[in-house]
């Protein structure tokens, strides 16, 4: 299985220090959609994993993320793709769980569920929590220059091994350029 993970906010639609909290304020980052349709008909399976504390802090409730996960998926089926699942950590930053990144409880339950093994499995994200959850549970991170990612890249402090990218498109072509020769050296 060919398994990505990609935060949401930042990576896939705009990020907003005020929450994304309804449909109408989810909006997807140009070529994101495209970007993830490509993986799917390349027969990635596309994985979300997002802290949405929002929950915990009552700016939203479960029907509205719903409904803005519901708006997700038909704006990307219009265009040929899919995410296969959503997870997400409900908690504030104080619950003390260990699914809220940058703890990789997420990303262990997304390979118990999926049984894989994480090792190199490639992570999106736009802020150091993404990297940091994606790098504990041996994933290999990725920067994503969107949302809070310049400011991130700019702080520093990057866990070992993270590669920069530009945005969702350009991870996109990097992750299937590299595919591709993959599949050519093992004569697949």
């Amino acid at each position: 299985m060919k398994l990505v993970i990609l935060d949401r906010d930042g990576v896939i639609n705009q990020e907003s220090d005020a929450f994304v909290k309804s449909p109408d304020e989810w909006i997807a980052l140009p070529g994101s959609l495209q970007a993830i349709a490509r993986l799917t008909q390349a027969n990635w399976t596309v994985v979300v994993a997002t802290n949405q504390s929002g929950l915990a802090r009552g700016l939203f409730d479960v029907s509205a993320i719903n409904a803005i996960h519901s708006k997700m998926h038909q704006e990307l089926a219009q265009v040929g793709g899919s995410i296969d699942a959503v997870f997400m950590c409900p908690h504030g930053p104080n619950e003390g769980c260990t699914c809220r990144k940058p703890l990789p409880g997420m990303y262990h339950e997304i390979g118990r569920r999926y049984d894989v093994d994480l090792a190199g499995v490639p992570c999106l994200g736009d802020s150091l929590r993404d990297l940091q959850a994606a790098h504990a549970a041996g994933c290999s991170p990725w920067l994503a220059l969107t949302g809070n990612g310049v400011k991130t890249r700019d702080q520093g402090g990057l866990p070992p091994g993270t590669q920069i990218c530009n945005d969702l498109p350009a991870f996109v072509d990097m992750l299937l350029a590299n595919d591709g020769k993959t599949a050519r050296n093992t004569g697949a």
